[in-house]
């Protein structure tokens, strides 16, 4: 292992995963160029049936991708369920920011600048949800899981999910609203390059970072690992 890798613990990493991965989406939808693919199904779910907040909706979507993980592993998965946790804790934090959003200045420029933050938000949080060592976002988890169960690349599972999300989205908001809502250049750029962009991220995190769980880090420290430790008891 290279000793100059920074070493990172999960469990801290983990709130900051939850807090940027929700701002980054709500940031994207405030910046009008469309919400995050990821998240436009559960837009498009508190469009149509306004009965429940997005925050709400977005753990309801996590729960059944957690039952689809489940029975494409044909067995009960305890893990799943502390992602859902985890998931959960996600949803009421997208509810916050929506809710003090609105301070931020609306002008055509600060949009531009939204979208190009909560772009490298998403992607970066997506990156270390894959890497942190703990249990993550339903949404997150899904990609990733799918392409360990069938062995294709995760890149090309993301844009493929993003993409079903997206015209999922565009089909229920057509068909129920009259028109397609929540969608815009920013969604589709999500959906077609934000796989490969968290791939690349990803390639520079295992290069400059390792992330360990309480369990591993008592190990690497008896090992005398010598890198540098962030966040470690």
């Amino acid at each position: 292992m290279n000793s100059n890798k920074t070493i990172l613990r999960g469990e801290l990493v983990l709130p900051f995963i939850i807090l940027m991965n929700s701002f980054g989406v709500v940031l994207m939808l405030y910046s009008g160029t469309g919400i995050s693919a990821i998240s436009s199904m559960t837009y498009a779910l508190s469009e149509v049936l306004p009965v429940f907040s997005l925050g709400t909706w977005t753990y309801i979507f996590q729960s059944v991708l957690i039952v689809i993980l489940m029975t494409l592993r044909k067995k009960f998965m305890p893990q799943y369920l502390l992602s859902f946790g985890v998931g959960f804790a996600f949803g009421l934090m997208v509810d916050v920011h929506k809710d003090w959003i609105q301070v931020l200045p609306t002008a055509a420029a600060f949009r531009a600048f939204y979208f190009i933050v909560s772009y490298l938000i998403i992607c970066v949080g997506v990156a270390l949800s894959n890497r942190c060592k703990m249990p993550i976002i339903p949404t997150d988890l899904f990609p990733k899981e799918l392409s360990d169960i069938t062995g294709t690349a995760f890149s090309r599972i993301k844009v493929s999910f993003d993409l079903v999300c997206v015209a999922a989205t565009a089909i229920l908001t057509f068909v129920c609203l009259g028109g397609i809502s929540g969608l815009g250049i920013g969604t589709l750029l999500s959906a077609f390059t934000m796989g490969k962009v968290i791939g690349k991220v990803g390639e520079w995190m295992d290069g400059h970072v390792v992330f360990v769980t309480h369990r591993m880090g008592g190990h690497s420290l008896r090992s005398g690992h010598s890198g540098r430790k962030l966040g470690m008891a």
